[in-house]
């Protein structure tokens, strides 16, 4: 029997908007309104707005909160300020990763502080179901999926907060990157944080199914004179490609652990102890594991997930997320190596279809845009 699909609070705003939509992790979601070029470059060079609701939030009360999520996450949660983000992620017992997820400290308009945890829409039930094993009464902590009763979407761009400021009770220019306050727009509570997915300036927001569309249609009135676009996932996937930022079931998996990917600034190990420390005390150490690098590649021949990764015709990688950047006009690929082959500037090949196309390390991110 065919399972429905989830549909988002701004379902039929896409639907309106003739969206190609697409099922993504058991959501009905827009994959391109027009073209994935040109709602990446409408990103790049003025606004792009995200329905990013099939993104899991998880949301934990109790004094105990901090100190239990300290426990599962790889990154420090105890101490982390009142109105901090911080990116971390949720390992295994071996240092797996189980997903790569956004912690929150806020308070509500109560003043009432929590935690938030946003995680990837294909992991919800997985972290869900990993939080309830490991949470006990003598906790302290409560905890309620808050999914299906929000909306979250990312406005992301040079002109994002010029945008959204009109909308909005608090100056957003003021905002630190990677933090975040609940706050009104267009007359609707609001959690807005300054991040995103893109590389770009921006921020992303988070109302209640109710109020998704008003707040979505003020932002495109005060957006218009900007050059506002819709933007589906296609163009989501190239611009954090660009961005080199790692997506799960590509880049992450639990069978890849967090130096391996290059994010050993999420691993906090000294004096602390999380679900997955010990082995990642002792990967840490280990010389001979393969490590994510950055492609560019030498013609205009596009690698693919899973394409080989060639030295000297010896298969040594394969590549994990490839595309033809429209910011670089290039295409580029991040790609898991063996560490000898992952020195900048050394000449490698992926082989496209049978054929090899000559490639090189480069530096990640491909494509950075300061952001203060």
């Amino acid at each position: 029997m065919e399972v429905a699909l989830a549909h988002t609070p701004l379902y039929d705003w896409h639907v309106a908007r003739s969206a190609r939509m697409v099922d993504f992790a058991g959501w009905s979601m827009p994959v391109q309104y027009s073209s994935i070029v040109e709602e990446h470059r409408a990103t790049r060079n003025a606004i792009g707005v995200f329905d990013i609701s099939h993104m899991g939030r998880l949301r934990f009360d109790g004094e105990g909160a901090a100190t239990f999520l300290d426990r599962l996450l790889t990154r420090r949660v105890v101490g982390l300020e009142q109105g901090l983000i911080r990116y971390s992620l949720v390992t295994n017992e071996s240092g797996g990763i189980l997903d790569d997820v956004l912690v929150y400290h806020l308070a509500d308009a109560d003043y009432k502080p929590f935690h938030l945890l946003v995680v990837n829409a294909s992991n919800r039930a997985k972290i869900v179901a990993w939080v309830e094993q490991h949470l006990s009464s003598d906790d302290g902590v409560t905890i309620r999926d808050q999914t299906v009763e929000t909306a979250m979407f990312a406005v992301q761009g040079p002109d994002a907060l010029s945008a959204l400021q009109p909308l909005t009770d608090v100056q957003l220019s003021n905002m630190r990157y990677y933090s975040g306050q609940t706050a009104q727009i267009a007359g609707h509570p609001v959690i807005v944080s300054r991040t995103g997915y893109t590389g770009e300036d921006g921020c992303e927001l988070i109302v209640s199914a109710e109020s998704a569309s008003s707040v979505v249609e003020n932002l495109f009135a005060e957006g218009e004179q900007f050059g506002i676009q819709p933007v589906g996932l296609g163009a989501r996937d190239t611009l954090r490609l660009e961005a080199a930022m790692p997506l799960y079931g590509h880049e992450l998996s639990e069978t890849i652990d967090p130096f391996q990917a290059g994010l050993g600034f999420a691993v906090h190990l000294k004096d602390r102890d999380f679900i997955g420390a010990s082995a990642l005390k002792e990967l840490k150490q280990l010389p001979n594991q393969l490590r994510r690098i950055g492609l560019e590649i030498d013609s205009k021949r596009v690698p693919r997930e899973h394409y080989p990764v060639l030295s000297s015709d010896a298969v040594i990688g394969e590549v994990t997320s490839g595309t033809f950047s429209p910011t670089l006009e290039r295409p580029i690929a991040m790609a898991y190596v063996q560490p000898d082959a992952a020195e900048l500037g050394t000449k490698l090949a992926v082989d496209i279809r049978g054929r090899a196309a000559e490639a090189r390390v480069v530096a990640l991110p491909f494509y950075k845009r300061d952001i203060k």
